[in-house]
């Protein structure tokens, strides 16, 4: 089933129209549109943290440390034992079966790590998508807070206006009783 341009379009523009109604809806009850940031493993399956534990330790320093270890005395107890006479070393130089473990390790570890990172993206989807809806709803409120005010500011000019009415026909009344 291949999208097209059109149908991405029109699912964007329904989660905006979704999103305007939640901070509408938010707004009417005058209540905050997200009590508290949800936490990404609570509904995470064990694939996905598994994923995210393997990421997560195939990009640390731990990881890289123990795995320059790992090939640094794979070749030196290779060449070790190739330079003594009597023993047969594992992996004789060029180290065949070390790039066969290499390549399987990079072959698993990828995938893995793409599967993370796609989590992680869609992470970061929902909460960029929480992020539109919470300044959607301040760019509302201070919308009707700037109305409250220009209303007020109307208001306080009427009554300014009714007082210098009410000051000028005061003096007329003293001008007119001395």
């Amino acid at each position: 089933m291949r999208t097209t341009r059109k149908d991405y379009l029109a699912h964007i523009e329904e989660l905006q129209k979704r999103s305007g109604d939640t901070v509408a809806k938010h707004i009417a009850e005058r209540r905050a549109l997200t009590p508290s940031q949800p936490d990404p493993e609570d509904d995470a399956t064990f694939g996905q943290r598994a994923a995210d534990a393997v990421a997560r330790f195939g990009g640390s320093w731990t990881f890289i440390m123990l795995f320059a270890l790992v090939l640094v005395s794979w070749v030196v107890l290779n060449s070790f034992l190739l330079t003594r006479g009597g023993a047969k070393p594992f992996d004789p130089f060029p180290y065949i079966l070390l790039n066969l473990f290499l390549s399987m390790l990079a072959s698993i570890q990828a995938p893995v790590i793409l599967m993370s990172q796609n989590r992680q993206g869609e992470i970061d989807r929902l909460n960029a998508q929480n992020d539109y809806e919470i300044n959607l709803k301040a760019e509302l409120e201070i919308m009707a807070l700037h109305e409250k005010m220009d209303a007020f500011k109307l208001q306080l000019v009427e009554m300014q206006h009714e007082q210098l009415r009410l000051l000028n026909a005061l003096c007329e009344d003293n001008k007119v009783a001395t």
